[in-house]
């Protein structure tokens, strides 16, 4: 099994991407040992400082842990918490792709649909419609956080920075899913950003309206200058949040899909009452 040549990724990446789609796929399944590093090294015809660069990678994820001497075995309950990446990858191979985000920023989704668009702008990823969703908070009224930890007082020049950040990661966003229309690559292509007056302490993805992905914001302080100020505040912190995946199933009354679907009646009841687009 030969890497893709033209995959424009390093090598390590299309191995580290090949083995987690055979976990997340079960085609290796919880408690499964891994082929040994000689033998993927001739599966995949690169070389060994390769083929340790994507298990450490799989490891970072969760998805594999090694034991000394015995090799690599998939982790127990990977489905589990997960990584959103493959599983956008994987949405992405749909001919309608839908993605619905509640959080604090978009800064995660900005970089994980990263990949899936560059497949489509190579024409190994061919969808015909992507339709985005974001839902996030307003910043111009007091939120819960960030705020400053003296006494918790509520601080402009804090939730101005916030609310940027979530503006800059939506715009970035829409402009690398809109130019795929524009290019003809695919034949529809929207991302509509809404803001609601709330402080999300947690982050929801909904993908293809068959799978939710959902996680807690940790908090935590932090000091920084802020328009030529120092402050010490109270903060989420994105890239901290262990997300857990519910995906629907043929049975409307498993809990995959009751949570799928309370999960979608959820956002979609905020988008089209208390949320509104920003204005100029």
């Amino acid at each position: 099994m030969s890497l893709d040549p033209d995959d424009t990724r390093p090598a390590f990446q299309q191995v580290s991407s090949a083995l987690r789609a055979d976990i997340l796929t079960g085609k290796f399944v919880p408690g499964d040992q891994l082929p040994s590093g000689p033998e993927l090294v001739k599966r995949y015809g690169v070389a060994k400082a390769t083929i340790a660069k994507a298990l450490d990678q799989l490891r970072d994820e969760g998805l594999i842990i090694t034991r000394k001497g015995k090799g690599s075995f998939v982790r127990q309950r990977t489905e589990r918490p997960v990584g959103l990446r493959p599983h956008l990858e994987a949405a992405f191979e749909e001919a309608a792709v839908t993605i619905d985000f509640a959080g604090f920023s978009s800064e995660t989704l900005h970089n994980a649909i990263q990949e899936p668009l560059d497949k489509v702008r190579s024409g190994r990823l061919t969808p015909q419609s992507i339709t985005v969703r974001l839902l996030l908070p307003d910043s111009t009224a007091p939120m819960a956080v960030p705020v400053l930890v003296d006494e918790l007082r509520d601080d402009a020049d804090l939730r101005e920075r916030a609310g940027q950040i979530g503006l800059t990661n939506a715009g970035g966003i829409k402009h690398s899913v809109e130019v795929l229309a524009e290019l003809g690559l695919v034949q529809s292509a929207s991302v509509e950003t809404r803001l609601y007056r709330a402080s999300p302490l947690f982050k929801l993805y909904l993908v293809n309206g068959d799978e939710a992905f959902f996680g807690y914001y940790p908090l935590r302080q932090r000091t920084m200058k802020v328009n030529g100020d120092d402050k010490t505040f109270f903060d989420i912190t994105g890239k901290d949040t262990t997300l857990f995946h519910h995906s629907a199933g043929p049975d409307e009354s498993s809990l995959g899909s009751q949570y799928v679907r309370q999960s979608q009646m959820w956002f979609d009841s905020v988008w089209s009452s208390i949320a509104f687009e920003r204005q100029p």
